[in-house]
């Protein structure tokens, strides 16, 4: 596994571009976790189109001698409604310097989208990275979905319920190694607010659940909860894990106490890392289970 890497400022030809972004959806927190990035042999490609919508674009991270590496794509949270995935370079950068092709995507959020479009826009993006891994020196067959807060929702949804994956010509149980949960709402049934009620087609459809589709024979699982959580109910996780475990599946669960909502997918950044070992934790996780999932790939 890679060493721990250092840290570098961002160099001044990529900072116009970065002020374009914040003009066209405002400056963010995680802006500042973005402004050091992990030093190592790591490539940024972004803009890569999975689809026709405006929103159907992903970044890809890669190390930059990647060959037959992991696959994970990452889904980042925002209540269904608002998200950009160039606000996680942090994340994909920090995942790359360890040895990972990461791949974040956008996807439809509401308005207009509902449930469940980004559920959609989920598996079109894992079937279009599956189908380009080779491109970026990753083993299509190490392939681990990872999502914090509705992001987790959605990484979730696509692992535990086939249909979805199914539609973009997929197998949850086959071609998936492993599903990362960071503060995740998984079992939030009766919905009570308006808008929530609104995306997801009324306060208690089953459909919508995560948890109604464990079965045991779902790839390992990880799932990660912050004791100073206030926004996901760190229950949601608890209860997932004993669903899995009572149906035989594999699950293992981090909880960090020093970190809440925002700080545990903050700790992916260098200068947030002593708060939590998230980064640790994940690429452990995720070398681990591709290993054991691993199929071999012929050479192209």
């Amino acid at each position: 596994m890679p060493q721990r890497a250092a840290v570098q400022p961002i160099p001044p030809e990529r900072r116009p571009r970065l002020r374009e972004r914040w003009a066209e959806r405002g400056f963010s927190a995680a802006d500042l976790l973005n402004v050091w990035k992990p030093l190592g042999a790591w490539e940024h490609h972004d803009e890569l189109s999975y689809g026709p919508a405006p929103r159907q674009k992903l970044d890809v991270y890669r190390p930059r001698h990647a060959r037959g590496a992991p696959l994970l794509l990452f889904f980042y949270g925002g209540s269904w409604q608002k998200g950009s995935r160039d606000l996680y370079r942090f994340l994909g950068a920090s995942l790359a310097a360890q040895g990972i092709v990461t791949v974040v995507p956008d996807y439809a959020v509401f308005p207009p989208a509902r449930f469940p479009q980004f559920i959609e826009d989920g598996a079109r993006a894992v079937a279009f990275a599956q189908r380009h891994a080779r491109a970026w020196g990753a083993d299509p067959g190490r392939l681990v979905l990872m999502g914090h807060s509705a992001g987790a929702h959605i990484a979730a949804m696509l692992t535990f319920d086939p249909q979805w994956l199914a539609g973009a010509g997929l197998d949850a149980h086959e071609d998936l190694a492993g599903f990362i949960g960071l503060a995740g709402p998984y079992h939030f049934l009766p919905i009570r607010g308006r808008v929530l009620q609104r995306i997801f087609g009324g306060a208690d459809r089953a459909e919508t659940q995560p948890i109604n589709f464990v079965t045991g024979r779902e790839v390992p699982t990880l799932l990660i909860t912050a004791r100073r959580e206030t926004l996901v109910d760190p229950q949601n996780s608890a209860r997932m894990a004993a669903k899995i475990r009572e149906k035989g599946g594999r699950v293992e669960e981090r909880d960090y106490a020093r970190v809440n909502h925002f700080t545990l997918i903050g700790s992916f950044a260098p200068g947030l890392r002593m708060l939590a070992p998230v980064l640790r934790d994940v690429t452990e996780f995720v070398w681990r289970v591709t290993a054991r999932e691993r199929r071999h790939v012929a050479a192209s």
